[in-house]
């Protein structure tokens, strides 16, 4: 249905840009969130026109408050994409407790805390479709990422609780596990790394954007109301879980 309000965490570059483009395109009301990049926020939103809101999403005060100002200006959410995520990688003899926290609370923690935010108003409008994005690497596993794959195996195990608890209000929930995607953060592995990486997935080609956008706009669609907890692994074949 065209005309619900989405809101798409870290949606201003690579996936959360490309969910966000998409929602717009099929005639949702989009909102993307960004954590600290205000010229390129700006610039996204120029290009797109597509609303941007600046808030913390590890920080629970700030969300909610940022959800009240969202709210009050355009009515309540009834799409939530959670694609907020950063790495801050290293062995676990050579992280440290700080790494670790940080990517708990972006990747994992934010999720909790935007889901709380709108749960309610979902239930009592009786919809609501959350959508969150995991990664094949909470699936596999990854050497250096423990702190990253703790917290996107973490999200798979939360959209399969919060889904129970949706299910009979109309609350779909359900995770995408993308594989290698052609973002800023897969572009920045070495290139002989990337080769290795490109050689495992099956299709013979790292992801794009899209590919993981337009599965999200299947599972937010009104007529994809009998798909809940599930994980859609986006891949190329890399991990059939």
């Amino acid at each position: 249905m065209s005309g619900r309000l989405a809101l798409v965490t870290g949606g201003t570059r690579g996936i959360g840009r490309a969910i966000c483009e998409a929602l717009k395109g099929a005639g949702y009301r989009v909102i993307a969130n960004y954590g600290g990049n205000d010229e390129a926020a700006k610039k996204f939103s120029d290009e797109t026109g597509i609303a941007v809101s600046k808030f913390d999403v590890s920080d629970f005060d700030a969300v909610k408050a940022a959800l009240e100002a969202v709210t009050a200006e355009h009515g309540p959410v009834e799409v939530l994409v959670n694609n907020a995520g950063i790495t801050r990688d290293g062995t676990m003899h050579k992280m440290s407790a700080d790494q670790w926290q940080a990517v708990i609370d972006t990747n994992l923690t934010s999720c909790f805390n935007l889901s709380r935010c709108v749960i309610e108003p979902m239930r009592a409008q009786g919809f609501g479709r959350i959508v969150n994005i995991g990664s094949i690497n909470g699936q596999a596993g990854q050497y250096g990422q423990v702190n990253y794959a703790a917290a996107k195996s973490g999200i798979h195990g939360f959209t399969k609780a919060l889904a129970q608890e949706g299910a009979g209000k109309n609350i779909t929930v359900n995770a995408i596990a993308p594989g290698y995607v052609e973002t800023d953060m897969v572009r920045a592995v070495p290139a002989n790394v990337l080769e290795k990486i490109v050689a495992k997935i099956p299709v013979g080609r790292l992801g794009q954007p899209e590919d993981i956008a337009r599965g999200v706009l299947f599972l937010v669609g009104d007529d994809a109301g009998f798909i809940t907890g599930a994980t859609l692994s986006i891949n190329g074949g890399q991990h059939m879980y």
